[in-house]
């Protein structure tokens, strides 16, 4: 990794920002006490809290496809 390149850049060369990211994302809503998921739960559960928490969802929701529902 160039970390001279992107320092200079202004970018960010820890993995501090991506592990919050991942906390707020997953640990604050799959690690509670006593939940249990499966693996497709879980993925489904992620999926939806990806795209509201990135703030595309009303362009998500118009665009879905009803017949394959």
């Amino acid at each position: 990794m160039s970390y001279a390149t992107f320092r200079s850049q202004g970018l960010f060369i820890g993995s501090g920002v991506v592990e919050a990211g991942c906390k707020t994302v997953v640990g604050k809503r799959l690690k509670n006490s006593g939940m249990f998921w499966s693996l497709m739960g879980a993925q489904n559960i992620l999926d939806l809290r990806t795209v509201l928490l990135s703030n595309p969802f009303d362009d998500l929701w118009l665009s879905r496809d009803l017949k394959a529902a």
